[in-house]
């Protein structure tokens, strides 16, 4: 099936405030599209946790772009979504582009429950997240001088937020993209010490990487007071997700954006760019 949607329509972006959802609402309304944020804070108000808020938000939309907070990765993703995205396809939305991640084994049911749901879907099964070093709770160990993670020499094939934004708006406008799942990642692979040193290279200071014990790491969690909901996310990430089984590169965005995605040393010049880890005097 090669269907895209009606962009006379609104486009509904879940977690339209977040790193890709941002970035996509952007994108399309650059182009003159029309955007339904989907945020507890939007009107009408969305909230995963709370069902009775989803008929509202899919009315009178064209295409969905679905990401799950706190991340797809953590329990009650799978059920929430599926039952999303079947009641998306009873109101009659039945193009639906799912944000999703790699390696995690309850983003995957969340995907089954997508395709099971009979929409016309897309999967962006994506990487870890440049990003996270500026935008999500890494940024302020860089600003320290140190980023401290339970994580030895596993390298990681960081995608740019951009690129996931670019590859969600192709989903969504043009043709080709119905039942086709792309995993997303960077280029190449990096262990965490050596994108701190790019870091470091890219804004002129010292970062240094440290592993450390992942009892030390929920300490500093608790003290940087990180929202207890996100624990048990960051336990799945840095035992299972983080052992080795991402640790190679997949051409799923050179397919989906007819170019090669962004390289981490040319996120990393670009944030730079911008002062967002200078240090603060």
């Amino acid at each position: 099936m090669n269907t895209i949607n009606d962009t006379t329509k609104p486009t509904l972006i879940l977690g339209g405030t977040g790193k890709t959802g941002s970035r996509v609402a952007q994108r399309l309304t650059a182009r003159g599209l029309p955007v339904r944020i989907g945020s507890r804070s939007g009107q009408p108000p969305f909230d995963w946790n709370d069902d009775k808020t989803w008929k509202a938000v899919l009315d009178g939309v064209g295409a969905v772009y679905i990401t799950y907070y706190p991340d797809i990765a953590v329990p009650g993703a799978t059920e929430a979504v599926g039952a999303f995205a079947r009641l998306a396809v009873e109101s009659g939305v039945t193009r639906l582009v799912l944000l999703s991640g790699r390696g995690e084994p309850e983003a995957q049911r969340a995907e089954e429950e997508l395709k099971a749901s009979g929409a016309d879907w897309t999967i962006l099964r994506c990487a870890w997240f440049a990003q996270n070093f500026s935008e999500s709770f890494l940024i302020d160990p860089v600003l320290a001088g140190e980023i401290a993670l339970p994580v030895g020499d596993v390298k990681e094939p960081f995608i740019d937020a951009d690129d996931i934004a670019d590859a969600a708006v192709v989903a969504l406008t043009e043709p080709g993209h119905v039942g086709q799942l792309y995993e997303m990642t960077g280029p190449r692979l990096l262990t965490f010490a050596e994108a701190a040193a790019e870091i470091g290279k890219a804004s002129g200071r010292d970062i240094r990487y440290q592993q450390i014990s992942h009892e030390a790491f929920f300490t500093t969690l608790q003290q940087a007071e990180i929202p207890a909901e996100f624990f048990g996310l960051m336990t799945e990430l840095f035992t299972e997700v983080l052992d080795g089984r991402n640790a190679h590169v997949s051409d799923g965005a050179q397919r989906i954006l007819g170019r090669a995605p962004k390289d981490f040393s040319d996120y990393a010049r670009d944030t730079a760019a911008t002062g967002i880890w200078e240090e603060k005097k």
